[in-house]
């Protein structure tokens, strides 16, 4: 999945940014449907991302071709593209074979993930309000896991560990955007598409070699589909970059939530998730750690007095 860049916030009317970043959270959010017709019709979801992907690039480059030479002069957007191309395997793989709702909740692990990365990659040595959060949230996992045979909460599936590990590699692009913020956007947003063709395309090749994965293959009727995703990506994309730019990073982090819902709410009416009363009650746990994380500071302050 891509990550929220940098923000800069501008005075005027905050609307438009923030409709920009629902169509993003949409995209995202019901981007499991597509990967999953086109499963049903042969092709992996790692083959799927790595083509939609490579055409999202390819359209990119297309448009700004000065932006290889941006790569070069930035070498560690490397470290963001593998970051990002791994966020996109775990994340894809994850809403196509599992539960959407279950896998996108233990996506949404990634501020507890934050809290441990900006300290062990930034230094920035987290608060009592922090670790609260991460607590929370972790608490929030365990209960939507639930306890295996051994009693401890465990993933239960291939499902649930691509939704960890995506969460996890989506919290290090952001920790890496921060890091990268001299880096021009379009070298960013290459590097971003770049590592999710690459690294899925990879990791596909692998499993097919290794007779894990089928060989792709996309009847006539997967190329709309397919075609669709593509457009979608991008368009969410520019509205990322829009949005993003145009709002506080607080409101960024808020709205993007709405990913969660709309995931939720298309799987649950299309039959492809079936949500107990521990799911979403471990769900209400991580959200809000999440929704915490991202609320402005000096509201926060603020409440504490009242």
């Amino acid at each position: 999945m891509a990550g929220a860049l940098n923000t800069i916030p501008k005075r005027g009317g905050a609307l438009r940014p923030a409709l920009a970043l629902v169509v993003n959270a949409f995209v995202w959010g019901v981007s499991w449907w597509p990967f999953r017709a086109l499963h049903e019709l042969g092709l992996h979801p790692l083959w799927s991302t790595a083509g939609v992907y490579l055409v999202c690039l390819a359209c990119v480059l297309a448009w700004r071709p000065a932006t290889l030479r941006e790569l070069r002069q930035h070498p560690q957007l490397w470290l963001l593209a593998l970051a990002a191309g791994l966020t996109n395997v775990g994340f894809n793989w994850g809403v196509t074979v599992g539960d959407v709702v279950r896998v996108v909740l233990l996506f949404y692990l990634m501020p507890a993930w934050s809290v441990l990365l900006a300290w062990g990659l930034l230094g920035e040595r987290p608060g009592a309000a922090a670790l609260t959060r991460l607590v929370l949230a972790l608490a929030g996992v365990a209960v939507v896991l639930g306890a295996d045979a051994t009693g401890l909460p465990l993933p239960a599936s291939l499902a649930d560990w691509l939704g960890l590990a995506g969460g996890f590699c989506f919290a290090l692009t952001n920790i890496l955007l921060r890091r990268l913020n001299a880096a021009p956007a379009p070298a960013r947003v290459v590097a971003m598409f770049g590592g999710g063709a690459v690294l899925a395309g990879a990791v596909a090749a692998v499993g097919t070699a290794q007779g894990l994965i089928a060989a792709p293959v996309l009847p006539m009727e997967g190329v709309l589909v397919a075609a669709v995703l593509a457009f979608g990506f991008l368009v969410g994309n520019i509205a990322l970059q829009y949005g993003a730019s145009r709002l506080a990073a607080h409101a960024t982090a808020l709205i993007m939530l709405s990913e969660v819902v709309f995931a939720s709410v298309s799987s649950v009416l299309l039959g492809s998730a079936q949500p107990s009363g521990r799911t979403w009650l471990g769900g209400a746990l991580i959200l809000a750690a999440a929704v915490w994380a991202a609320w402005p500071a000096r509201v926060a302050s603020r409440s504490s007095r009242l």
